[in-house]
């Protein structure tokens, strides 16, 4: 028997802490990227189902909330460690149905525990304030509470690690939390599961509902969902955010993003070109954080592009599954056929292909393409003004740090931006200058560490918080003011007028 006519296995849901079969009667394919063959089917949730797993999480979010604090924080300590140690086994399902390369994955996984060492320290999080004798006999306190239940909706390009970005504060605050996956790539969120289940998390405290849109117009709509955290391309996020906040729920909404990386004359050219390397096609360029637009101004464009092309013939593209491989396969046959498609159209536009990822060739009939640089790209090109989401990294020539600013700033996305010069006050400018919301200066990719938070500007972002780090616990919280006075009863007396600190 061929291994195309093995019956592929059924990925279920995870509901009150056990693996649940689906019984809408639909499902979508689960590919393997590096061979193009189906190798599960993903249950798909229906209404009915959305609302069966909401009264399960409501039900557990009531207990769960008066778990002390101190308890909570062990939870996410043994969480830890068990994700420490199956990092090799989480990496390996993403390399089979997400297609990056096994140490991808592994980094991947290593800024996703970051979130759960920031989750760790929620006794000190969620400390409040305290203001004795705000008034005679009265004191003022401030505490955070839970919102009660929260979803998350989450991107096939990082499975392991975006779920995590809102999973670890969301439950370590007290919050039972409903995950919807992506459905290209749904079993690490299940893996995860049971390593939450098995560092203590109470069964309905932790949900996974696999679906389509059925299930995120579900959970955008359902009344006893709070809040929900999204990450996506931005007309997706626009929706979720409208549809949310329509619904009376606490949305943020992460969107897409057209990073560019600014390159002065006085760059170190070498640097610069490594940077450029990594930061347009790691992940095979499938992340919002990934350079794909850099600025060469002036004379330095020649010698960089150079140098960014000679680079090229060397990258190892091929099967995850292979460690000499640096570059797997997109997520679909779709989106690749999508990705050669704008090399296309920039090419019959003007640009020039220096290195042109559809002329190289692979084995067997995965979701491959090969890297791309294109230089001459001009602002009205559809490669320039469209987010890709693939390995094409497009060079725009301009004249000036002035020119290559406006570009920046012009541009409908704010998500993550680089400077790369020796020049520490050009730096400290365009920091202060770009309008963008992470920023590296000389460094390609500045995704903030956990203790920070993560999120960009203008069409990259809707809603108020950005995601993880502290604003991740303002989001999953909300605050309460007490004010108390423990007065002598014989004191006590009907006044009718405004109260007044005296």
């Amino acid at each position: 028997m061929t291994d195309t006519a093995i019956k592929p296995a059924t990925i279920s849901h995870w509901i009150n802490g056990v693996s649940t079969p689906g019984t809408s009667g639909r499902s979508a394919r689960v590919y393997n990227p590096a061979t193009g063959q189906v190798q599960a089917l993903v249950d798909l949730a229906s209404v009915e189902e959305i609302n069966a797993a909401v009264e399960q999480a409501s039900a557990a979010a009531k207990t769960w909330r008066l778990v002390p604090l101190s308890k909570r924080a062990e939870i996410m300590f043994r969480f830890r460690a068990l994700m420490d140690a199956r990092r090799d086994d989480l990496a390996r399902i993403l390399t089979r149905e997400h297609g990056k390369v096994h140490g991808d994955a592994l980094g991947e996984i290593a800024r996703g525990i970051e979130n759960v060492d920031f989750a760790c320290g929620i006794p000190n999080l969620l400390k409040g304030g305290y203001s004795e004798g705000a008034s005679t006999g009265v004191d003022v306190y401030s505490i955070q509470q839970p919102l009660g239940v929260v979803a998350g909706i989450t991107p096939f390009n990082f499975p392991a690690m975006v779920p995590l970005w809102m999973i670890a504060n969301a439950l370590a605050c007290g919050n039972a939390f409903i995950l919807k996956p992506s459905e290209k790539d749904p079993s690490a969120s299940l893996f995860m599961a049971d390593l939450l289940k098995q560092a203590g998390v109470p069964d309905g405290v932790f949900t996974v509902i696999h679906g389509d849109k059925v299930a995120v117009d579900a959970i955008l709509e359902h009344p006893d969902i709070a809040a929900v955290s999204f990450v996506g391309s931005t007309p997706i996020a626009r929706y979720i955010y409208q549809k949310g906040t329509e619904h009376g729920k606490r949305v943020q909404a992460l969107g897409g993003a057209k990073n560019h990386m600014l390159v002065l004359p006085d760059a170190d050219v070498n640097m610069a070109a490594d940077a450029a390397v990594s930061a347009a096609y790691g992940s095979a360029g499938e992340r919002c954080m990934s350079i794909s637009v850099v600025l060469a101004v002036g004379e330095v464009a020649d010698e960089l592009v150079q140098a960014i092309a000679s680079r090229l013939p060397a990258l190892k593209v091929g099967p995850g599954s292979d460690p000499q491989n640096e570059m797997g396969p997109l997520i679909s046959r779709e989106h690749r056929d999508r990705v050669a498609g704008y090399i296309a159209s920039a090419e019959a536009d003007g640009a020039t292909v220096v290195v042109d990822g559809r002329k190289q060739s692979f084995e067997g009939d995965g979701f491959f393409l090969g890297v791309s640089l294109l230089d001459h790209v001009k602002e009205d090109m559809d490669a320039y003004k469209d987010e890709i989401f693939g390995p094409v990294l497009c060079v725009v020539r301009v004249p000036s740090y002035e020119e290559g600013l406006r570009l920046i700033n012009d541009n409908e996305y704010g998500n993550g931006t680089a400077i790369f010069t020796r020049d520490g006050g050009a730096a400290r400018q365009f920091q202060f200058e770009c309008q963008v919301g992470m920023v590296g200066v000389n460094v390609p990719i500045p995704v903030p560490v956990a203790y920070y938070s993560f999120g960009g500007w203008k069409a990259s972002l809707f809603g108020d918080t950005h995601m993880y780090g502290p604003d991740g616990i303002k989001f999953y919280t909300r605050s309460k003011v007490i004010t108390s006075r423990w007065p002598d009863p014989s004191s006590s007396k009907i006044d009718l007028g405004f109260p007044q600190n005296r």
